[in-house]
């Protein structure tokens, strides 16, 4: 049997490596981590995972066919757990970056939790997801 824990890496074909870079590092707070120019192959850390951009122009990236774009994504969104949770300090922190960003309740792996969409400069929806909502005690 496998057993999967959580997710190692994703990655994204990106149009403008610069621009997803920007946005990844100074809105949801990546790092930098590895850089495999050979490759077409540049990696930033979130917590305990990578996200990984292949530049549509660059080797692995022309691998794949047309660019992302209105017609089309590479995924349907990726969910990011974001803790300690405060709801509001994301909405505004996402606010001085010009994105409008709204809470609302989602079902996730440890069920219903608070959860915030935000879509990233090349059309990727990004889930950014508090933890689960305090059982309500039993009567």
């Amino acid at each position: 049997m496998i057993n999967i824990r959580n997710i190692d890496h994703v990655v994204l074909r990106v149009r403008d490596l610069q621009k997803m870079t920007r946005f990844y590092c100074d809105v949801l707070g990546a790092k930098p981590e590895k850089n495999q120019e050979i490759l077409g192959l540049y990696q930033l850390r979130v917590g305990t995972s990578l996200i990984d951009f292949v530049p549509v122009d660059e080797r692995l990236g022309r691998s794949g066919g047309a660019a992302p774009g209105k017609e089309g994504r590479n995924v349907d969104h990726i969910c990011f757990r974001v803790l300690p949770w405060d709801g509001q300090a994301v909405v505004e922190h996402l606010k001085g970056h010009g994105i409008e960003g709204e809470i609302v309740s989602r079902y996730g792996a440890d069920g219903d939790g608070p959860s915030i969409y935000v879509t990233d400069p090349e059309g990727n929806n990004l889930e950014l997801k508090g933890p689960p909502w305090a059982p309500v005690p039993k009567r």
